[in-house]
């Protein structure tokens, strides 16, 4: 076990992370020439077409190190803030981490997050600065800014370079020297905890874990301790490029496992895996239960599909358990799911991977976070309100309160103003703002989450050119003006777009949604007007004017009153219609709503 090195990548987006991971596997010949691939651990075809890292991925390595053979397992993770909780559960299964810099861009918001999540873990943190190679590098100023972060001293910080391969004997190195070797006694009870899963539809689910004490061996009866149910270990292994199975795996290691179940739900991300003849008395804490911070309905275009698009989500679910989801209905769209998300990217790649990866066309409402309403009659009980269909009325409610994150931004310090601005247009206090160096400014509000969720980040790259980085977490409730903006289609309410805003911006809005409204809705055979109310009150109106045929064609000349006839009856006729006929909303104008901006 003394040989066993357990690490993870972590860093901000875009530092290299996936490169260096490729180096890594190239260098202990873990990948034979045929296999090289750029970003080869990112297997999803998301994670290539968008270059990013969605999942973390583990795997084996075997390195010889002054004549003794170790044994590295490295969890690659992603950087992007909407997957922070696969970083958190990948460090709960090391006992050090590769801290990554980009020399060119030095420290940014995730880089600092990340690092915090690592070191409440306990981890060993090995600073790497990467892409020294780049000709915009500047190593000696950020090797100086990682020295005042990690307080460690500047030799021990490795040059290295994904792309060329430069510093990579250097990393290995320290992760053999620096990183302790897993605790854990071979001869106790096994309690093995479970970090990741995924679905084969051949085997059913793969279950990967890391063995804290004992052994787990091939057919042996172990026990789920979340679900208390019992399987056979039909297949344990180590993750190499491909699975390699085993007779058994050691305290201290990683591995997968495979038992043949067939439902996704018995399988629980964090659950402790022990033995069902001589089970262990611990669990294993688990990691910090998931905060979903955008809500948003999701529904099958057919309702026939429900039930084909519940298990698609609970197969899902198993690969990306940050997704959180329960049974809604709505008067609009029938059947269907409200899901819980850690971010719009989360939100964009969930859909992306039930249409692709299930087959499943699904429409998406209007996203929207949680809030907390107090009623007159009762002002101490608090109502969860996930949809604003769910605000009770307002004469009768005494406050709502809406959630508040507290918001880092790191920027470069010509961009100061312009993003200052932007933050307080999306109703944040500044609360601290502090020089990093002469170049770079760290700043702090409190901001209202509901304000981020829908093109904060694309902003702020804009107005700071795409020098800020950004970074949230959550601080509780605080009581808020916010009233319900329902948009009525024909005079019929449409649930799907009803949404809650703040009582400044809501005449605003209800605008601007009306407006877009009219471009995307085809025209009908009637007028329709589109509304939007706050309660019985109309604040903005457009109207799709109707489709005409020209009646009054055939009548050349003559008396005007014999026109009058014609389009009397014919507005007649549009009236009875606009009585019966019902409006369909496209997909794209769910989505447009999000998009008021552009």
């Amino acid at each position: 076990m003394k040989n066993i090195r357990n690490f993870c990548i972590i860093a901000h987006i875009d530092h290299g992370k996936s490169t260096l991971a490729d180096r890594l596997l190239e260098y202990t010949n873990t990948i034979s020439d045929r296999e090289k691939q750029d970003q080869l651990l990112d297997s999803m075809d998301l994670e290539r077409e968008r270059g990013i890292t969605i999942k973390s991925h583990a795997i084996q390595m075997n390195y010889k190190y002054q004549g003794e053979d170790y044994v590295l397992n490295l969890i690659d993770t992603p950087g992007h803030v909407d997957f922070s909780y696969e970083v958190s559960r990948s460090i709960a299964a090391c006992e050090g981490a590769l801290l990554i810099v980009d020399a060119a861009q030095s420290i940014q918001a995730q880089t600092i997050s990340n690092l915090y999540l690592a070191l409440d873990n306990d981890l060993e943190i090995i600073p790497v600065l990467n892409k020294v190679d780049l000709p915009s590098a500047n190593p000696e100023e950020v090797t100086d800014d990682i020295v005042d972060l990690l307080g460690c001293d500047p030799e021990e910080v490795i040059h290295a370079s994904g792309k060329t391969g430069f510093g990579v004997e250097n990393i290995l190195e320290a992760i053999i020297e620096r990183i302790p070797a897993p605790k854990g006694d071979p001869k106790r009870p096994l309690q093995a905890l479970i970090f990741d899963s995924v679905y084969n539809s051949y085997r059913g689910v793969e279950t990967y874990f890391r063995v804290i004490d004992g052994e787990i061996r091939k057919g042996q009866r172990i026990k789920f301790m979340a679900t208390n149910k019992e399987y056979f270990a039909d297949e344990v292994g180590t993750l190499k490029l491909e699975q390699e199975p085993k007779k058994s795996i050691s305290a201290g290691d990683v591995g997968y496992l495979i038992t043949g179940i067939k439902t996704a739900s018995e399988v629980k991300v964090g659950d402790t895996v022990t033995d069902a003849v001589n089970p262990t008395q611990n669990r294993i804490d688990g990691f910090e239960d998931v905060k979903p911070m955008v809500f948003a309905g999701i529904y099958p275009v057919d309702t026939e599909d429900y039930e084909e698009l519940r298990s698609s989500m609970e197969k899902l679910q198993l690969n990306d358990a940050s997704l959180v989801f329960v049974p809604e209905s709505s008067a609009a769209l029938g059947f269907g799911f409200r899901c819980g998300f850690l971010g719009m990217l989360h939100l964009e790649i969930i859909q992306e991977r039930l249409e692709r990866e299930f087959d499943m066309t699904v429409i998406t409402t209007v996203p929207n976070v949680s809030y907390h309403a107090y009623t007159n009659k009762k002002p101490d009980e608090m109502i969860l309100v996930n949809n604003p269909s769910d605000l009770p009325e307002p004469s009768t409610l005494n406050r709502v309160e809406e959630p508040y994150i507290k918001a880092s931004i790191i920027t470069k310090a010509d961009f100061v103003g312009p993003v200052m601005s932007l933050c307080i247009e999306k109703r944040g206090e500044i609360t601290n703002q502090t020089y990093l160096t002469t170049e770079r400014v760290e700043l702090n509000f409190d901001m209202p989450l509901s304000e981020i969720v829908f093109d904060f980040y694309d902003r702020l790259k804009t107005v700071s050119k795409g020098y800020a980085s950004f970074d949230y977490h959550p601080i509780g409730f605080r009581a808020s003006k916010l009233v319900r903006v329902d948009i009525l289609l024909n005079a019929q309410p449409v649930d799907a777009l009803s949404s809650l805003l703040h009582e400044s911006t809501a005449y605003a809005i209800g605008k601007k949604m009306c407006e877009k409204l009219r471009q995307l809705i085809p025209r009908q055979q009637f007028d329709i007007p589109v509304q939007a109310a706050i309660g019985a009150k109309i604040i903005a109106r457009e109207t799709i004017k109707a489709l005409r045929k020209d009646v009054t064609a055939k009548c050349y000349g003559g008396d005007i009153s014999r026109k009058r006839k014609l389009l009397e009856k014919q507005k007649k006729g549009k009236k009875r219609m606009r009585q019966v006929g019902n409006v369909e909303i496209p997909q794209q104008a769910f989505m447009a709503v999000l998009k008021l901006n552009d």
